[in-house]
């Protein structure tokens, strides 16, 4: 079981595994060992994407002509939804290039709905993270001025809690940010000898497992009071 150029994978409501192909322009499910294409893309390219709990993908895609970046909601096949500008018509979201393999880790955009329904897209290009209601229309930026971190703020791995919490991966300062769902900033876990954390998910029990790219650990964390 493989693609030509696996990005991202997920699982669908269902349970099957699905997976962004960055090569061959796809979202693809894993049924019973085999390989259902669902979403065909043209032009644009698949980066990161997540499942909704109402069993929508939500796929961030790059252009590269154009040198521009959008999330699209699909169900099934059939796209549903673009995000890509403010109400002023300007980007929400930057356009990275990816030209050695720093950039193709970090250099990228992650992707997960939160449990009010909003949509959270850690940009590691604008430093940023953009968050989006459900209709597209921006709620709030999360930035950290340059001066007070050093190094800067490098936003990776993004995920959410039950409570609606965000919690993003800075990976260059070994810590996760806490925020709340309307983008204040709780408090930061930087206490367990996370170094270069990428990968972030939550479980059911609000449990978070991060993914260390510079030790290749993945760690449990209770952070919750």
């Amino acid at each position: 079981m493989s693609g030509s150029g696996p990005e991202d994978i997920a699982v669908t409501m269902s349970g099957d595994l699905a997976f962004a192909d960055f090569r061959d322009r796809s979202v693809s499910i894993v049924k019973d060992t085999q390989i259902q294409t669902v979403i065909r893309i043209q032009e644009w390219k698949p980066r990161n994407f997540c499942c909704t709990a109402s069993d929508y993908f939500l796929v961030v895609m790059e252009n590269y002509d154009e040198k521009q970046t959008k999330v699209v909601r699909y169900y099934g096949s059939t796209e549903i939804q673009t995000i890509q500008h403010n109400e002023k018509g300007q980007p929400l979201y930057s356009f990275a290039e990816f030209t050695n393999l720093y950039s193709i880790f970090v250099k990228n955009k992650y992707i997960c709905e939160n449990t009010n329904l909003d949509i959270c897209v850690s940009d590691n290009g604008a430093r940023a993270v953009v968050v989006v209601n459900q209709a597209g229309k921006l709620r709030f930026t999360y930035k950290i001025p340059l001066s007070l971190t050093k190094p800067a703020f490098e936003p990776a791995g993004i995920t959410t809690d039950s409570q609606s919490r965000i919690l993003v991966a800075d990976c260059f300062n070994d810590c996760i940010h806490i925020l709340d769902q309307d983008g204040q900033f709780l408090r930061c876990i930087d206490n367990y000898d996370l170094q270069w954390p990428l990968g972030l998910c939550v479980d059911t029990k609000d449990n978070l497992f991060v993914a260390a790219f510079k030790t290749g650990i993945i760690k449990k964390i209770q952070y919750y009071e």
